[in-house]
């Protein structure tokens, strides 16, 4: 594959996982951390960057999408799949997507409720760029990376430059323990689930390019996670640094959102609005390609359902999810992408520890079931459904609970002890192969 396909997938990549919310997740964070910034976004970029990168650098190893779940019965590959492209497509990410693009792109400048429009013309617009199947790179990684990029690049220089003012203290949460709050908020992007998604198109476009050998595929989706991993941790950096000097004027700010439409109002005045405006909406929109994408390759692939009636009823769902509001679908597609994310990273280090072997099956039946307990608690927690007679013992003797990543121990111990086990069993049935053969 040549270097300017590399580049070009490597900004589609980078586009699609930057959603509105990667924009606006890290200017809180920065103004949390204050001071402390720096160590806190250390830990940040290790699991909100570190983990999708990883995730997508294995299943280009495995040079198909569906080989991370390949060794599973597969009713519970199917379910997986389906439970997956469903909470972060039409039933969760994309309407989130559309919701959030209108709410800062749109609404500021109206006081009429142009959501039910907004929406059409946003899925719509997401069905004609979905439908260039073949032309995809071009539109994304092309031409609307680089100006989303360009539009980020001047806000990030003008508030080095000049910033709002200068940094804080650290809030009590980043006193102490900046690098471990920010290895939490960072697992909290989800992302990890959103590179499983996307690895379908990634994979299947860098495979369209040339890349046809396993080694090849392997290579290329290497340098193309590195292109990925570097611009989103420029992105994170830069906003985060924005939190970190806007306490003039978002000291009371509750989300990043606000803080950054503050910031800009503050540094460009009514122009900086509308900058805000269209990064937010083309940050949402490749974020909607990129799923809507996703979802249709997979059920074409695995049902062979027709890719353009999947993308339609795909972005039908989003638009009428969408004028619901979001907090109805919430309490359904929430918990379900809280369970699966430890689930999906699970399965990425499983595939990336396990090798081939009569009860490969066995090893990732046993970590994903293992995992899926444990974060169900996660989950639980997460959405203050614990019962209060429950909370301090688990508090005392759950490790990572509070850090919602009481998955990860059970998870680890259960996939070593079942390769140890596999490991055994192997050298065991080797020897009495060569015992029947004598």
């Amino acid at each position: 594959m040549t270097k300017q396909n590399t580049l070009a997938i490597g900004l589609m990549t980078f586009a699609m996982f930057l959603g509105a919310g990667n924009i606006i997740f890290p200017p809180f964070l920065g103004l949390q951390a204050g001071t402390h910034y720096l160590p806190a976004m250390l830990g940040f970029l290790v699991t909100a960057v570190g983990l999708p990168a990883l995730t997508l650098i294995v299943m280009g190893r495995l040079s198909h999408s569906q080989q991370l779940t390949a060794a599973l019965p597969k009713p519970m590959a199917t379910g997986f799949w389906v439970l997956l492209f469903t909470a972060i497509g039409p039933a969760f990410g994309m309407p989130r997507a559309v919701t959030v693009a209108y709410e800062m792109g749109i609404a500021p400048f109206t006081s009429n409720d142009l959501l039910m429009p907004f929406s059409l013309a946003f899925v719509v617009a997401t069905l004609l760029l979905t439908f260039q199947r073949g032309k995809l790179v071009d539109y994304i990684g092309k031409v609307m990376t680089p100006l989303l990029v360009l539009l980020l690049a001047v806000l990030a220089v003008t508030a080095f430059v000049s910033p709002v003012s200068p940094m804080t203290l650290p809030n009590a949460d980043y006193q102490q323990q900046a690098v471990t709050q920010g290895l939490i908020q960072g697992y909290m992007t989800m992302d990890a689930i959103a590179a499983v998604g996307f690895g379908w198109v990634i994979i299947k476009t860098i495979q369209d390019r040339g890349a046809s050998s396993t080694n090849g595929l392997f290579a290329s989706t290497v340098k193309v996670t590195l292109i990925y991993a570097a611009l989103m941790s420029a992105c994170y950096l830069a906003m985060a640094y924005v939190g970190a000097t806007s306490s003039a004027v978002a000291s009371e700010a509750t989300n990043g959102g606000e803080i950054l439409t503050r910031y800009v109002a503050e540094l460009f005045g009514i122009y900086g609005q509308y900058l805000l405006a269209v990064i937010i909406v083309m940050a949402c929109l490749t974020t909607t390609v990129g799923l809507t994408n996703a979802c249709a390759e997979y059920y074409q692939q695995t049902f062979n359902a027709p890719f353009s009636v999947t993308a339609v009823i795909v972005c039908a769902l989003t638009g009428l999810l969408a004028n619901f509001g979001l907090d109805h679908i919430l309490k359904i597609s929430l918990p379900v992408i809280l369970v699966l994310c430890p689930v999906a990273i699970a399965l990425v280090i499983t595939a990336l520890m396990v090798k081939k072997s009569p009860y490969q099956r066995y090893i990732f039946v046993a970590t994903v079931s293992v995992t899926l307990v444990f974060g169900t608690v996660d989950t639980l927690h997460i959405l203050g459904l614990i019962p209060a007679q429950w909370e301090a013992m688990l508090v005392d003797y759950m490790p990572l609970y509070t850090a919602h990543a009481s998955w990860f121990l059970p998870c680890l111990t259960t996939l070593l002890f079942s390769i140890l086990a596999n490991a055994s069993l192997s050298q065991r049935r080797k020897a009495a192969v060569s015992i029947s053969a004598k």
